[in-house]
């Protein structure tokens, strides 16, 4: 099992499958990165050299927002919401439902519900 740009992909895996699982990369990124290496989908990882798998690396490094810097940016987002104020931040800080969904019978997470009981 080996890691690329954060996630973990085992070695049986088809190229096309195991970069879909990097946060942030969906299917068409995927191919876009594929095709722009010249590495065909069905190839699996275990045939891959260290020199491809750095190329990879790199080129997803450099075109996309990846792993931590898009948890980091979107722990940022929340944040700022909480500072303003606005409704979507007190919302956050109660760990209540965001965007509009009935929380009278349904959203009663274990966070959710310790703060209706009376």
């Amino acid at each position: 099992m080996s890691y690329i740009s954060g996630a973990r992909s085992v070695a049986d895996e088809q190229v096309r499958i195991a970069s879909t699982k990097m946060d942030g990369i969906g299917p068409k990124k995927a191919i876009q990165v594929r095709y722009r290496l010249g590495i065909f989908g069905n190839i699996k990882k275990k045939e891959f050299t260290k020199y491809q798998i750095d190329q990879i690396e790199q080129m997803i490094g450099q075109d996309h927002v990846v792993h931590w810097e898009l948890k980091r940016g979107e722990r940022a987002d929340i944040e700022r919401f909480i500072f303003l104020s606005c409704s979507r931040g007190i919302r956050h800080q109660d760990g209540s439902p965001l965007r509009g969904q009935r929380s009278h019978t349904n959203a009663r997470t274990f966070t959710f519900r310790k703060r209706i009981r009376k």
